[in-house]
């Protein structure tokens, strides 16, 4: 049953080669228990089998589900297909699904609950559940709530402040965000130059971008399953050992959004998160630098004043 007030849900999917996982995304999917969504599956150039089966699925569920690709069935990376999902999308809100992930069936309604009490926020953050045991049921999962104090409304740039990368708080996963979609298109959508090892910090970028310009609720809920793989983009670029210039080229995307475009932040504050961005820049840019002349002196006039004292 569908209530006069419930907004319509337009949930992305992008996919490249994930026949083995695809059918458990879509599967949690069509379990919600919120009943307004559309479902878009953009293919980003896949050579598997997951092409038949998304397109499967779309002919089984023409009503809510839709297929696309990119013109030429080309591959373009992540943020690409996610931004052409939005573009083709019907809702007022989105909601990311990664296709190797899974939501419980309540995932939708808790989240369009709370943006029917807090209208005014733009985003909407949940924790995950770190998914071990879909493989080896001896292993066990592993609850990671966002890295602030949930429950509340965010303003800009509250949580440049709490999460990571610029601090220690764990950031949110793509399948545990809803956004708006006015304020989505607004900031840009996602952007296309995070591709191929630099798609482990697009959405980095973009959530960046709220947390610079828009309000954000960050809830206590978990109800997704972030599944833990060889194969995802995470575990490549580490094995490569590639982490730190992927790590430095975002810090170095960071720094030029904050400093050439207009964001909601007074210019104080705007000067604040320039300094904070160009001090974690130098840290990754020229490590034994920021080691021997940033933090080993800081660490020396400590133990002088506390002789003192």
């Amino acid at each position: 049953m569908i209530l006069n007030d419930d907004p319509l849900v337009s949930i992305i999917v992008p996919f490249l080669n994930e026949e083995k996982f695809l059918a458990d995304a879509l599967d949690s999917v069509l379990e919600q228990d919120y009943s307004h969504w559309e479902l878009l599956l953009i293919d980003d150039g896949s050579t598997d089998n997951s092409t038949f089966l998304a397109k499967n699925y779309a002919k089984k569920h023409s009503q809510k589900i839709k297929y696309y690709d990119h013109q030429n069935h080309v591959n373009k990376g992540l943020s690409p297909s996610r931004n052409l999902g939005i573009k083709k999308s019907q809702g007022e809100w989105i909601a990311l699904l990664d296709a190797d992930d899974v939501w419980l069936s309540d995932k939708l309604s808790t989240q369009i609950s709370i943006i029917k009490r807090f209208p005014e926020v733009s985003m909407i953050l949940e924790g995950s559940d770190y998914w071990y045991n879909w493989e080896d049921p001896d292993l066990k999962n592993k609850h990671i709530p966002i890295g602030a104090p949930q429950n509340r409304i965010y303003h800009p740039p509250e949580l440049l402040y709490e999460l990571y990368p610029l601090n220690k708080g764990a950031a949110p996963c793509p399948s545990g965000i809803m956004i708006n979609k006015d304020a989505c298109i607004h900031s840009g959508g996602f952007e296309e130059s995070f591709i191929n090892e630099y798609s482990l910090y697009e959405d980095q970028a973009f959530l960046h971008k709220f947390y610079l310009n828009e309000k954000i609720y960050v809830s206590d809920t978990s109800n997704n399953l972030y599944r833990q793989h060889s194969d995802s983009i995470v575990s490549s670029v580490h094995a490569s050992g590639k982490y730190r210039s992927v790590r430095l080229y975002f810090l170095e995307w960071l720094l030029k959004y904050a400093k050439t475009n207009k964001t909601s932040l007074t210019k104080k504050e705007n000067r604040e998160v320039i300094s904070l961005i160009r001090k974690t820049t130098l840290a990754y840019k020229y490590p034994y630098f920021y080691r021997n002349f940033y933090h080993f002196p800081s660490k020396v006039f400590q133990r002088f004043l506390n002789y003192f004292r």
